[in-house]
């Protein structure tokens, strides 16, 4: 007898309709599965054989051939285990009536029958939504993530009991649509920029930042607030829209680091590697072409603490996503694309002891040793960060004094504003912040008068700068520009925009 089941695997974050054919002969008893299956997908076999006779079925006798069409197509995973159970039970008729064709089942099986959850659940549903697939059965577990998706029929269930039970004609409440909700500011992070003692050039510099989109080095003393000034950076950022969301779950979902509880990223993504972290964690890859921590920071911040403490190999790996906001993955049978929307921020020591450069310590480094440790940050790589500043450590009366300073609230209130205007501003093509501008949205938006003109050559000149970076000080400034609520870039915030890369005539 012959049964046909429709599931769907992951490729990247797209899906692909797979067929689980499922076929019992006459012959010895014997499993065998084609069409590409992976180890664990070629395991499943036995994981199904378990939780069918635990369930409370009879096993099928007979030779069993499972095939997962397209057959020149890698299977990864177990979450092809339902289909292949659900496929051998209709041969061996526990399954009555035809309802198990309208269904795409995706599901692993532990050996007592129950189900468990998947990663990429959110993904495989889109994919298969877009195929003009609309009814689908998913385990329990992944049922908060499942909720999220209008226009489709979600069953959930957390035994193969009780999907036969369903399939069979028993009566089941599809999972209900959950509305989304942002989270944002202090309760999602624990932080505020209120609890930052003193910076108040650097939180200037952060709220432009953010604002804009742009990339932002932090160069100072240890203990000056640098990781704190960072950690606030997401409480000022503006709150995630839902399709930003669904974008960001997607990713987190295939890298296997959704909470199942929640089911989708509600706050922007704040990713931390560690400076061991090796090139595929953090640009993807890997045997399976996994997401890496670039792409797990897409629409949030990745900071990197201690940047020149890191591989420089790994390190130069971030030239492209800055750039392109994307990282291709390539393998020899296989290319995955993943999105890399991200804020680049880092922090350094201006030297090994930390102290090159401060008003209240004093720095042990020789020259050459100053040399060495900053020249392990590469210069188009640094050119590819729009705002570099110096945090200085903090005065004791700033310390302990009361209050400090504005509230993580007041200052994404003026974020907000500066992005409603980019938003504006960029309406009718695929620009989102200044940061991202084109060439030709460059030359429009951020003209200069004559003084700023003269101002822009000179720092030309006298800083060395390349192309890229008298264009991002031309981006910066548009962005200092719409904080202040002003049409035109004026001299004055081309002259601050200048200033904010200082610190690579003194330090680096």
């Amino acid at each position: 007898m012959l049964a046909c089941v429709k599931s769907f695997a992951l490729e990247g974050l797209s899906g692909y309709a797979v067929s689980v054919e499922v076929d019992i002969g006459s012959g010895l008893p014997s499993v065998e599965t084609v069409g590409l299956a992976s180890t664990a997908t070629k395991e499943s076999k036995e994981r199904v054989r378990a939780a069918i006779r635990n369930s409370g079925y009879p096993y099928p006798s007979g030779r069993i051939t499972v095939n997962l069409a397209p057959a020149d197509t890698k299977k990864e995973g177990a979450s092809l285990d339902l289909p292949i159970a659900v496929g051998l039970l209709v041969c061996a008729e526990a399954v009555a009536g035809n309802l198990y064709k309208d269904y795409v089942m995706i599901g692993e099986l532990a050996l007592d029958g129950s189900l468990r959850s998947v990663n990429g659940v959110m993904p495989l549903l889109i994919s298969a939504m877009q195929q003009g697939e609309k009814k689908f059965i998913v385990p329990a577990a992944n049922a908060k993530e499942a909720s999220y998706i209008e226009g489709i029929e979600v069953q959930a269930f957390a035994t193969l009991h009780e999907t036969v039970d369903f399939l069979s004609g028993g009566a089941h409440e599809p999972v209900p649509v959950t509305g989304y909700r942002s989270r944002g500011g202090t309760s999602a992070y624990g932080v505020d920029m209120s609890d930052v003692k003193g910076q108040t050039a650097a939180k200037r510099a952060i709220e432009i930042a953010v604002a804009g989109g742009h990339n932002i080095l932090m160069c100072g003393v240890p203990g000056a607030g640098k990781t704190m000034l960072a950690k606030c950076i997401p409480t000022i950022m503006p709150d995630m829209s839902f399709e930003e969301a669904v974008e960001v779950t997607k990713i987190h979902s295939v890298a296997g680091v959704l909470d199942p509880a929640v089911g989708i990223v509600e706050a922007r993504p704040f990713r931390t590697p560690h400076h061991t972290t090796t090139v595929p964690a953090l640009v993807g890859g890997g045997a399976k072409a996994r997401p890496g921590e670039v792409s797990l920071a897409h629409h949030g911040v990745l900071f990197l603490d201690e940047m020149p403490e890191y591989n420089r190999r790994t390190l130069e790996t971030l030239r492209q996503p800055l750039e392109d906001k994307k990282v291709t993955v390539a393998r020899v049978m296989r290319s995955v694309e993943y999105p890399a929307d991200f804020m680049l921020v880092a922090s350094m020591n201006p030297c090994t002891c930390g102290n090159y450069g401060s008003r209240t310590q004093v720095c042990r480094c020789s020259a050459a040793q100053i040399h060495s440790y900053m020249s392990k940050l590469s210069g188009p790589l640094l050119d590819r960060i729009d705002l570099r500043i110096e945090v200085d450590g903090v005065e004791y009366a700033e310390l302990r004094g009361e209050g400090g300073g504005e509230t993580s609230a007041v200052v994404k209130e003026r974020v907000e504003k500066a992005r409603a205007i980019q938003r504006e501003r960029y309406r009718d093509s695929a620009t989102a912040t200044n940061a991202a501008m084109t060439a030709k949205e460059l030359e429009k938006y951020c003209a200069l008068d004559a003084d700023g003109e003269r101002l822009l050559a000179k720092a030309f000149d006298k800083m060395g700068l390349t192309a890229r970076g008298a264009t991002r000080i031309l981006k910066v400034a548009r962005t200092i520009a719409d904080l202040a609520g002003s049409e035109s870039v004026l001299p004055a915030h081309v002259a601050e925009a200048i200033r904010y890369r200082g610190i690579e005539r003194k330090y680096i």
